[in-house]
């Protein structure tokens, strides 16, 4: 097929993130270029997840801290009895969700970009067909093609939803009422982040993990503290090593618990509600992949470094995959960063992503963050690659601006190479972690060393002072290691 004879020079499917910043940056760079898109725009991030989460944060957030007396007697302020109404905080959500979604649509408008509603798929190479909701089929050509459809919420077997009393996140985004006990199936972000919002919001809430520790995706160190506080400290009753066998939705809604490893039952509650959220599975079905030979793993989209879809390990031409539906990290931020840089490379510009300098976060209050290697990954490349790896902790208790908070409740954990000093990653517990752990990400992407990040002069007094001090503790630890290591030979 000539290239006058494709309808557009891309096509991509999805309008989330990940679509919404290839489509923007193809059509900014002179391209031909439509989007496809069967739901809302924004995709889950704007309509069911990132947004919408966080304004229910920021609401709840408020009456967390004007109902803490003891946090505000500290002070000399002593605050009436706090009254909110649930229906305004969802308008809120509401609110910011459609003037995100129309501000993005806009953009893609302004930039040149054609908008298909419909479901997109592939019909062989460089083609797409596009169901509209009327029914009618068509189908299009484009030189390059870009499947960006995303995550759906995962619900494990046993477990049946009903949108009202066992619901996701897609519906708890909604706030369309607040039981007065909640349980919650998951402790990861989003179980960790839901919880801050009911608890603040005076719901009952017990948390079901079944691994064998609350918090298991983050570093042990840091759970441990922000455990005391996020968990503990809510009178959260949190249970771990125990599967959420079966769900019943109803009034009440009847959980079966097992045990983890042997699967037998251990107990059974009946609560008013149940948010389940166990994590995401791609939205890789009904893409006709097959067409082309492509071969999911676990329903993600095989892709290389420079986001080009694979077949048996090998890049297939003009089919390129971004986001969630990728597996690589599901982080929006990451789904932008990925829909850019397929742009470039379809444009000839070489370029390849780097994960371990993504940062992620999880808004609560207090927040955390991280970026980089894991401790337990740190260890396992030290070894080998036959270096010592350094770690140091920078407490907020020590930090001016967290005291004048009252909030030095906090932990940094700095990991780096002893040989080098090359930042390897840092987890963040406290204050602001969602922004502190970007000067981090930085350093991590510039594979830059605590001795010169070390000398850098931080703003007095602030948080950053936080990342100071852990520099400053690498630093002094690396000159020690060379001075050893010279001694030695």
């Amino acid at each position: 097929m000539s290239e006058a004879s494709f309808d557009f020079d891309v096509i991509v499917i999805g309008a989330g993130y990940g679509g919404f910043d290839a489509a923007k940056h193809a059509a900014d760079d002179g391209l031909k270029v439509a989007i496809v898109e069967s739901g809302d725009m924004g995709g889950t991030c704007v309509n069911r997840g990132c947004v919408p989460s966080k304004a229910l944060l920021a609401a709840s957030g408020k009456v967390r801290e004007l109902a803490d007396a003891e946090h505000l007697s500290g002070f000399g302020i002593h605050a009436a009895p706090v009254r909110f109404e649930r229906q305004k905080i969802a308008d809120h959500a509401n609110k910011l969700v459609a003037t995100i979604r129309s501000n993005l649509t806009k953009t893609l408008q302004r930039a040149g970009v054609t908008i298909l509603r419909g479901h997109g798929r592939l019909e062989g190479s460089q083609r797409i067909g596009v169901r509209e909701k009327s029914g009618v089929d068509r189908l299009l050509t484009a030189r390059d093609v870009i499947l960006a459809t995303g995550s759906d919420p995962f619900v494990p077997p046993g477990i049946e939803t009903d949108g009202r009393t066992v619901f996701t996140s897609d519906e708890a985004v909604n706030l369309e009422w607040l039981p007065r006990w909640i349980a919650i199936i998951g402790s990861g972000y989003i179980g960790l982040e839901f919880a801050d919002v009911y608890t603040a919001l005076g719901c009952e809430v017990t948390m079901i993990e079944a691994l064998d520790r609350v918090m298991p995706t983050f570093d042990p160190d840091i759970t441990k503290m922000a455990a005391r506080h996020l968990i503990e400290g809510r009178d959260i009753d949190a249970r771990a090593g125990v599967l959420a066998s079966k769900v019943i939705p109803g009034c009440p809604v009847r959980i079966e618990l097992a045990e983890m490893k042997s699967r037998e039952l251990v107990d059974s509650l009946e609560v008013d509600a149940v948010l389940v959220a166990t994590g995401r599975v791609p939205s890789s079905k009904g893409l006709n992949l097959e067409s082309v030979g492509v071969e999911t793993n676990r329903g993600f989209v095989p892709i290389d470094d420079s986001m080009r879809v694979l077949v048996n390990g090998n890049p297939l031409p003009h089919l390129w995959a971004v986001g969630d539906v990728t597996g690589k990290l599901m982080l929006a931020h990451t789904a932008a960063a990925q829909g850019t840089l397929a742009v470039d490379n379809i444009q000839g510009h070489s370029r390849t992503i780097d994960y371990r300098s993504i940062p992620a976060a999880t808004f609560t209050h207090p927040e955390i963050s991280s970026v980089g290697l894991s401790e337990a990954d740190a260890k396992e490349l030290a070894a080998k690659d036959g270096f010592e790896l350094g770690s140091v902790r920078s407490y907020f208790k020590a930090n001016s601006k967290a005291l004048a908070e009252l909030e030095s409740d906090g932990l940094m954990k700095l990991l780096f190479r002893k040989d080098s000093g090359e930042v390897l990653g840092a987890h963040i517990y406290g204050l602001h972690a969602a922004d502190l752990i970007q000067e981090v990400a930085n350093a991590v992407a510039r594979r830059q060393s605590v001795a010169q990040l070390a000398n850098e002069v931080h703003t007095h007094p602030t948080l950053s002072e936080v990342v100071e001090v852990a520099y400053k503790q690498a630093a002094k630890q690396l000159a020690k290691a060379v001075v050893a290591s010279a001694s030695a030979s």
